[in-house]
């Protein structure tokens, strides 16, 4: 049976959960936390020596990590992924942007705030700054658009919402963001995310 090793409060393997919930896939989710160490232990790196979730091993034993990667392996075949070269692309675009200048903003201050326990004091500024740049960037995007790329929801706003719909529990207030905060609801609705 596919397995699926992932922290549930991870937006990265909750993205992997969503997509396989929504295909109707069977699987086993093994609960991984990623405050414990446990992605560090001989047996977790022996299938995946990045250490990292989610992790997803196959029927035939094969190991995927990198959520975006998951996701393009089960996207494969769907309306999740253009058929168009040129949107697809777009949509590959938004993949690699969330993982460097969405990511690493939205979901560390969150991290920070809500796993680490910091207060909003105590979270580098830049962080709070570039996630707000990174949220502003959607926004202009979503202006006049109800999804990242073409006239569907994508593996893009897939990506993108698993983050940005607990942006507010990194203190981004998404009521700056009306446009962004309309699209979550849409992209919530479009793959089932209660």
């Amino acid at each position: 049976m596919l397995t699926v090793y992932g922290d549930i409060r991870s937006g990265n393997c909750l993205k992997v959960k969503w997509l396989l919930d929504w295909l109707g896939r069977d699987y086993r989710w093994v609960e991984t936390d990623v405050m414990s160490g446990v992605k560090r232990n001989a047996d977790f790196l022996a299938r995946n020596p990045a250490g990292q979730v989610p992790a997803v091993v196959l029927e035939d034993g094969r190991v995927l990590a990198q959520s975006n990667a998951i996701i393009g392996y089960f996207g494969e075949g769907t309306a999740f992924i253009p058929t168009d070269p040129y949107d697809r692309a777009r949509m590959y675009e938004w993949l690699f942007w969330e993982q460097y200048s969405h990511e690493p903003y939205i979901a560390v201050v969150r991290f920070q705030r809500l796993l680490g326990g910091k207060r909003t004091d105590e979270i580098e500024p830049r962080l709070m700054e570039r996630g707000h740049a990174a949220l502003a960037r959607m926004e202009t995007a979503l202006t006049g658009a109800d999804w990242l790329v073409g006239d569907g929801p994508t593996l893009a706003d897939l990506a993108l919402v698993a983050y940005t719909r607990v942006a507010h529990e990194g203190d981004f207030d998404l009521n700056a963001y009306p446009a962004v905060k309309a699209w979550v609801a849409r992209v919530e609705t479009a793959f089932g995310i209660g």
